[in-house]
């Protein structure tokens, strides 16, 4: 493992991003973080992060990243919101806000780092992806079509880079126990159903702790949801009308 690498965070003062933060300044890298809580980034910074406000919904704070950043060895892209409704139901500002922040600023931020590690010819990009993106269920249709969007994105990227000596990792987490839940459905009925099937924080920082010093093609978690996405692929009609009872849990 080599602990001088500089690594970049995206949505670093909630949930995974913000642990995620913690561990890797906990055994030495150099961490930029970066966030819209001024209070958590204070934080981060007092444990030795480098912190960069900025808010992915605007193009130029994206730009304005690139230009204190320079170009980071590791970049982890965990930055993402969500909202859970009926897709005829969902606010015009909802679809905006899920597809700027998940899709287009993500893959915006994605080609300005490219070019310097293409010259420099290494580099390891890191997706939060999602379940969702490679089994959609009700009431998550936007979510997750921009999961999706991702998950094509990176799996064509992966091919594109990796002659210069690039990985591309994409993670794909089930309900993770974090704000993001309260934040996506208000009503709370999802954590609720969820119960003992909601991943911990911590499984997915370990996840992704692991491909820092070891990048792997994807991770898919929990396992038997990775069983479940590869069923849909060759039975959707299948899977989809025997896990209605749990697709139907927001």
């Amino acid at each position: 493992m080599n602990k001088h690498k500089s690594i970049l965070i995206t949505g670093a003062t909630s949930g995974v991003g913000y642990a995620l933060t913690k561990r890797l300044l906990a055994v030495g890298y150099e961490v930029w973080a970066t966030g819209r809580a001024l209070a958590v980034l204070e934080e981060l910074q007092r444990e030795g992060a480098h912190t960069i406000p900025a808010d992915f919904s605007k193009k130029e704070d994206v730009e304005q990243l690139m230009a204190k950043i320079g170009s980071p060895d590791v970049v982890i892209f965990s930055a993402g919101v969500g909202s859970f409704d009926f897709a005829h139901e969902t606010s015009n500002e909802a679809i905006q806000s899920m597809m700027t922040v998940n899709v287009i600023a993500t893959m915006q931020l994605t080609k300005l780092l490219l070019p310097s590690m293409m010259e420099r010819r290494s580099g390891h990009l890191i997706f939060l992806g999602s379940q969702a993106g490679k089994v959609a269920t009700p009431k998550a249709s936007i979510y997750a079509a921009s999961k999706h969007a991702i998950i094509g994105y990176t799996n064509a990227l992966r091919m594109e880079v990796a002659p210069f000596d690039i990985h591309v990792t994409t993670i794909n987490p089930g309900p993770i126990d974090t704000p993001f839940l309260d934040l996506a459905d208000e009503t709370g009925t999802y954590r609720t159903s969820l119960g003992r099937h909601l991943l911990t924080v911590e499984t997915v920082v370990d996840a992704v702790f692991k491909t820092v010093g070891k990048p792997v093609r994807d991770v898919n978690l929990p396992w038997y949801m990775g069983v479940t996405s590869k069923l849909h692929a060759v039975a959707p009609t299948l899977v989809e009308r025997l896990g209605r009872k749990y697709f139907m849990k927001k």
